[in-house]
């Protein structure tokens, strides 16, 4: 997840934030710029949320600071490469920055950026590169001292799983990446989704029954 590293709240925001960044080069509005800085560190992501809302670009940028590995981690289960996920994540923090006064606070800003997120990566991202998505920060099948021959096994099994992730409904592989990859619960993948909960249980529960005759068929092929 090196990617997500070099990216700036600046890089995000768009050129007006490069611009007020790039100004704060002398060593008073250097220190100003800290000190404001230290503040946001200690607010709530609503507070900052209600300040980015009035303009506070700073606000914002702590926002990003505390998400972006997040929202590229999600690009990245749909896209499968970094230069892609990277060109997502930043068009979802975009796209969040341009529609922050939509968000109304239901949820949690966090969720909320998920489902920006996941819209994000769902309309650019070709279902195929689902497939080529790597496990390895997901569920393993094996310890790390393994066999060689145990390996190759189980790297064939992530393989498959993978390409059979690719096949599912963009609903279904939605709940399945959120709640496998990520570990949200029913609750806040139904926020998400903009579902309700008995709908998550039931994409997920038809994911893994899909998911599973898939991994069937393929073994018996």
């Amino acid at each position: 997840m090196e990617e997500c590293a070099r990216f700036g709240a600046a890089e995000f925001i768009g050129a007006p934030a490069l611009a007020l960044s790039t100004r704060r080069e002398d060593g008073e509005e250097a220190a100003v710029s800290r000190a404001a800085g230290e503040a946001f560190v200690s607010k709530s992501d609503e507070a900052l949320v209600g300040l980015a809302k009035d303009g506070d670009r700073d606000a914002f940028e702590e926002l990003v600071r505390r998400h972006q590995r997040t929202v590229y981690q999600v690009c990245f289960r749909y896209s499968g490469r970094h230069e892609e996920a990277a060109d997502l994540a930043q068009e979802t923090l975009v796209r969040a920055w341009r529609s922050l006064g939509s968000f109304r606070g239901d949820a949690r800003f966090s969720t909320w950026l998920y489902r920006v997120a996941a819209n994000t990566a769902l309309a650019r991202a070709p279902k195929a590169r689902t497939a080529e998505v790597p496990l390895e920060q997901g569920p393993r099948l094996a310890s790390r001292e393994e066999p060689p021959d145990a390996a190759l096994e189980r790297a064939e099994r992530e393989r498959d799983v993978r390409a059979a992730i690719a096949q599912l409904p963009s609903r279904q592989r939605t709940t399945l990446i959120l709640r496998m990859y990520h570990d949200l619960t029913h609750e806040q993948i139904a926020a998400v989704m903009g579902g309700s909960v008995g709908t998550a249980k039931a994409n997920l529960f038809h994911a893994l029954r899909k998911l599973r005759t898939l991994l069937t068929k393929e073994s018996g092929s």
